[in-house]
């Protein structure tokens, strides 16, 4: 855990960076060159203490650049932490040989490679001597050790950063990642891969896995065997800096990060792993990706082309875990559909979880899902698992405070059970198995569940069901043109209560109009109303009408009140997206409903028209009663 002190000094170091770089992204690279800097020295008097020599501020020897046959003394140990902070050392001097110390580490050849790595590119943003005096006081209050306390707190830094959005990468809150790791259960052989490890965040939690798993019990040398079976890669080099320092402090003495785009090079094609763990960027940069050729899926998205490069690139164990937008699970281009059907032809994909839309709040508000993948478990399976977390135990606000509502440790036994061949059943999570075989021959083959939960809804009912096809209704869109702001005499259908009222009309029946796009959006998908109309009216283009066809098989009115009461659940389901949610008309096609005779349907329309005139009448006596309260002067609370 990170204790209060530790972060406050971590806050502090911000608070005075602040002035001089606004991006917090800019704060977390100073202050982490800042910790390895005071780090190196802590080890140097500490090697001192212990009768050796300093090591990493020592001075080294390098040919004379104007002389071949002589050699120059580079005076290393004049960039100490003592001698910045020696008495005699103005503010304006400290800041010349900070900012000398950090932009020639690279070169000195006494520092292992890891912290030259780390050095890379290094520099100063800012020349205030007095910010970096009052910064490098604070960063001196850090002392040098491997404790988790550092780890904790190198965490905590980089959890302010949050993402780059604009890149479409958002940190994966630590509790989804360690909750991903559990489920696909790395050992110690395996060799594990991340390939846009961003901060490093899986690889660490796979460690700690490990660890817990072999109760600490591992030797220097399993240890150092395991860490040798971990690897990162990221495009970024800012990335690739602050993923060696995390693991560094996390006891990885030669962390294995690679500056490498995944995508578009080709040198490291040839390395396979047996555990894959990731959340790559779901964005795709303007133009889309130039892939090489040797990618079995041809796509220029970025979220296609990684998932296609850790199918391609798993051997062995054939494990992984994935977080993904939803777009990928249902997106019709032929690309996205070819790489569902990978998944489940190559006996890939056992089971697939909906995230809560908040998860990468307050950075972003989108639907993504975590596609578990073990070739062993799949082999074994002729049904996939879908399971839909409605909580993770924070608020799906901005604020992400936390809250008792917590799926995940339920989501974790349904997918053990799952895994060991035992029953599934959970009455707090929302679940479903589906046949392999119904996917491939679903005409999106989605892999998102919920539509299959959708479609199957009725089989609850007592009453035979009938499927939603194109002989028993007709589905029609909404036209833009009917958005007339004049009053008429037909009524605007739109998705708020009121209906407007336009002068002309685009359509004469009797119809349910359905939303098209989520009320609520922001990739959480919810339909709040539907409406029931006869005669002429305008629909808007956000909105799309049922026409039943056969009024001898479905009565309209029936089947407003069974969509109706089940808008969430069949409705909404169906609506897909990562970020702007919405229907496709066509799926209405696919849902199966309750649909007795026609007597019965009668009977169920006058109970339901007669339950909504009492709920009329009682809100009439409320108001009256209030009305008369107000009257006498006693005061009403709303």
């Amino acid at each position: 855990m990170l204790d209060t002190t530790t972060k406050k000094r971590i806050d502090d170091c911000r608070d005075i960076l602040v002035g001089k770089l606004p991006d917090p992204k800019a704060q977390i690279e100073q202050i982490t060159i800042g910790l390895i800097y005071k780090f190196m020295d802590d080890m140097d008097k500490e090697a001192i203490n212990l009768g050796g020599k300093a090591k990493f501020f020592s001075d080294y020897i390098i040919p004379d650049p104007k002389d071949e046959d002589k050699e120059i003394t580079v005076p290393f140990s004049n960039y100490s932490w003592d001698r910045l902070f020696d008495t005699k050392v103005t503010a304006s001097e400290m800041l010349r040989l900070y900012s000398e110390a950090i932009e020639g580490m690279e070169k000195n050849p006494n520092i292992p490679q890891l912290f030259r790595d780390i050095f890379n590119n290094a520099y100063l943003p800012y020349r205030d001597p007095e910010t970096l005096k009052l910064f490098l006081k604070t960063i001196g209050e850090f002392e040098y050790t491997h404790s988790e306390k550092l780890g904790d707190a190198f965490e905590y830094l980089l959890s302010v950063m949050g993402s780059q959005g604009d890149a479409g990468q958002f940190r994966t809150p630590r509790h989804i990642i360690d909750f991903l790791v559990a489920i696909v259960d790395p050992g110690k052989d395996d060799t594990i891969m991340d390939p846009a490890c961003g901060t490093a965040g899986f690889l660490i939690s796979a460690f700690k896995y490990l660890k817990v798993k072999n109760n600490n019990q591992f030797t220097p040398d399993e240890q150092k065997k395991i860490i040798k079976n971990f690897v990162g890669y990221d495009i970024s080099p800012d990335m690739v800096r602050l993923s060696l320092v995390n693991l560094y402090l996390h006891g990885f003495s030669e962390p294995h990060i690679y500056e490498y785009d995944t995508l578009s090079s080709e040198e490291r094609w040839n390395e396979n792993f047996d555990v894959i763990l990731a959340n790559p960027p779901f964005m795709t940069p303007k133009g889309g990706i130039r892939p090489h050729k040797k990618f079995s899926i041809q796509a220029n998205k970025s979220e296609i082309l990684f998932l296609d490069y850790i199918i391609e690139h798993l051997y062995g164990s054939k494990k992984a875990g994935i977080i993904i937008p939803e777009g990928v699970l249902h997106n019709n281009y032929s690309s996205y559909k070819s790489i569902r059907e990978k998944l489940i032809k190559e006996d890939l994909l056992y089971a697939v979880v909906e995230l809560p839309h908040g998860v990468f709040k307050p950075y972003a508000s989108v639907k993504t899902h975590i596609l578990f993948i073990d070739q062993f478990i799949a082999k074994q399976k002729s049904e996939i698992l879908f399971i839909q977390i409605k909580n993770d135990g924070f608020t799906q606000t901005g604020a992400r405070k936390p809250i008792k509502q917590n799926d995940l440790s339920e989501t974790k036994f349904l997918l053990e059970s799952f895994k060991s061949h035992k029953k599934v059943f959970s009455e707090k999570v929302k679940f479903n198995l589906v046949e392999k075989t119904e996917i491939l021959n679903d005409k999106c083959l989605s892999l998102v569940g919920r539509r299959y939960r959708a479609i199957h809804y009725a089989n609850s009912s007592n009453y035979p069901t009938r499927k939603l096809d194109k002989k028993l209704i007709n589905v029609f869109k909404g036209k833009s043109g009917a958005q007339s702001t004049e009053e008429g005499e037909y009524p605007f259908v739109v998705t708020a209560e009121n209906f407007k009222t336009s002068k002309s009309y685009s359509f004469n029946c009797k119809a349910i109009c359905v939303p098209i796009v989520s009320s609520t959006g922001h990739g959480h998908a919810s339909v709040r109303r539907l409406h029931y109309i006869e005669g002429k009216f305008a629909l808007a283009n956000i909105m799309c009408g049922i026409e039943v066809l056969d009024e001898t098989i479905l009565l309209p009115k029936y089947l407003y009140f069974i969509l109706s009461a089940m808008k969430e659940e069949i409705i909404a389901s169906l609506m897909t997206g990562t970020s702007n949610v919405s229907l496709d008309k066509d799926d209405l096609y696919d849902i199966e409903i309750p649909c007795p005779g026609i007597k019965i349907q009668q009977e169920i329309i006058r109970s339901q028209l007669s339950i909504e005139s009492e709920i009329v009448q009682m809100k009439k006596k409320i108001k009256a009663n209030l009305k008369k309260l107000e009257s006498e002067g006693k005061k009403v609370w709303n």
